[in-house]
């Protein structure tokens, strides 16, 4: 395991991001690297998210390195676990678990303007780097809702994020809160083996039919066995999601697409009452899309009770809807989703003036081409504020970013380390043309209150543009549009 010293470069976080990024800072020669990891194994948010039911939502070679093709998956959108073993695969054949040290939590990360490094805090003691990166991703910390009397609550109680799978639910009366990408997941898997489901849904969703199946032997061994197969497929199916992206930015397509939705709610919810409680009141790809065949049909079972409202409080073991009425129950599930604009990270990092990324955003997060953020030299985020889409693979949005992250360490290690950061005018005049351009998508005009939508109410999640433009955007790093600080080494020399 690595210890405790300095590198060139320390990366947080051993999920896809900070992996992805080892990789390719090593393939360019940059090898003295660390990455601090808070849990006991690689694999971020899939290594966390062990839920009954947990798959991909992208098609399975779009969700994948580019570098690291996997003929052999065994669904068109895989599963938790198969995700899981690919991510650990790739990191033991580049090598990368011998840079990582595991169970390692940053507690603080300072910028040093005097010794130009960075300062890395942590449980198992103290790192320095000249660059740092925040590999922690948007969907790292469990959000739970403050709920009146939670703490009262007598039963079990856990987030679909750290589920607890000791806890037998067979016969068992549980309140689902949340109708998120997970629950739309997890509440068919455990429908059949409890005693009573019920479900609170403050919003409806859009769920369209998932196109799933199961990825027979012959077509895997085409994969393997056909030069140019994986390419072409992925390359297929990136063209099928960004032609659903451009109806997010022309929200009109999307009420022709959700269409496709509303028959799916018809055909599996007779029920008029409860169908009109799961029709939603805004355009599809307002919220993160959803897509599956048992949603629907689950709540239909006899022994599940939609309550479309959210949960007022909580007494004993009672809960109690936003409509007053009450439910006994065994256990409670939140499925309400992460901090992702709030990450946990803005409060922990700090400038050479001791001022945190939560102070400079003020709850708006902020960054240079969603990756270097003025005021922090030599400092990157992965998976950054502007950067999401409602369409394609996180892996699509990384790999640019690596591009451009890995230009960015190359210019600052040719300057000896010197201290790096985006100009404040040129920050902010991206975010601004971002922010025009959000204007006519869907993310921002289709009606809904999402996670998209910032504590100001300011879109700080999304990439108005095709992900083509995003990768041309990344694909050049611009030294004019940084700030070189006096390095304090040339100084000394």
């Amino acid at each position: 395991m690595i210890e405790p010293g300095h590198f060139d470069v320390v990366i947080i976080g051993a999920g896809i991001s900070g992996i992805g990024a080892a990789i390719k800072l090593r393939e360019q020669g940059i090898t003295n690297i660390a990455i601090l990891e808070k849990g006991d194994e690689v694999g971020g948010t899939w290594r966390d998210n062990t839920y009954p039911g947990c798959a991909c939502d992208v098609p399975s070679a779009l969700y994948s390195y580019s570098f690291a093709p996997n003929p052999e998956w065994t669904r068109l959108f895989a599963g938790q676990g198969e995700i899981r073993e690919y991510i650990a695969k790739t990191a033991e054949h580049h090598g990368i678990p011998s840079i990582v040290s595991l169970n390692t939590e940053v507690i603080c990360g300072q910028w040093n303007p005097t010794t130009s490094q960075w300062n890395v805090q942590t449980n198992r003691g103290d790192f320095t780097a000249n660059a740092v990166v925040a590999a922690a991703g948007p969907w790292n910390e469990p959000l739970i809702p403050k709920i009146p009397g939670l703490e009262s609550f007598t039963g079990e109680v856990f987030h679909s994020s750290r589920w607890n799978h000791d806890y037998d639910l067979r016969g068992k009366r549980v309140a689902v809160v949340g109708t998120g990408a997970s629950a739309v997941q997890f509440v068919p898997a455990i429908q059949p083996e409890v005693e009573k489901l019920f479900l609170y849904q403050r919003t409806a969703q859009w769920v369209l039919p998932k196109p799933d199946h199961h990825v027979p032997g012959v077509e895997r061994w085409v994969m393997r066995s056909v030069p140019g197969a994986m390419k072409a497929l992925r390359r297929f199916e990136y063209s099928l999601m960004e032609g659903l992206g451009v109806g997010f930015r022309n929200p009109w397509l999307l009420r022709v697409v959700q269409q496709i939705g509303r028959a799916q709610l018809l055909a599996q919810v007779r029920d008029g009452e409860l169908r009109k409680a799961l029709t939603p009141d805004y355009v599809l790809g307002c919220k993160r899309l959803l897509m599956s065949n048992t949603y629907y049909p689950a709540l239909t079972q006899p022994n599940v009770e939609v309550h479309p409202n959210a949960v007022a409080a909580v007494k004993g073991n009672v809960v109690v809807g936003a409509d007053g009425r009450e439910r006994e129950v065994d256990a409670i599930i939140f499925g309400t989703g992460f901090h992702i604009l709030d990450m946990p990270i803005g409060s922990r990092v700090f400038d050479g003036d001791g001022r945190s990324l939560e102070d400079h955003w003020k709850g708006s997060p902020q960054a240079y081409l969603g990756t270097s953020i003025a005021g922090f030299p030599n400092a990157f985020v992965l998976l950054g504020p502007a950067l999401g889409t409602g369409h394609t693979s996180a892996f699509m949005i990384l790999e640019a970013q690596l591009r451009y992250l890995v230009k960015a360490i190359e210019h600052s290690k040719s300057n000896d380390w010197a201290p790096t950061s985006p100009r404040k005018e040129v920050q902010d005049a991206f975010n601004a043309e971002v922010q025009q351009a959000l204007g006519s998508t869907v993310y921002n005009s289709g009606g809904c209150d999402s996670y998209f939508l910032d504590v100001n109410g300011r879109n700080s999640f999304n990439w108005p543009w095709s992900t083509g433009r995003m990768r041309q955007r990344l694909d050049d790093f611009d030294p004019a549009a940084y700030r070189s600080h006096t390095s304090t080494k040339d100084l000394v020399h």
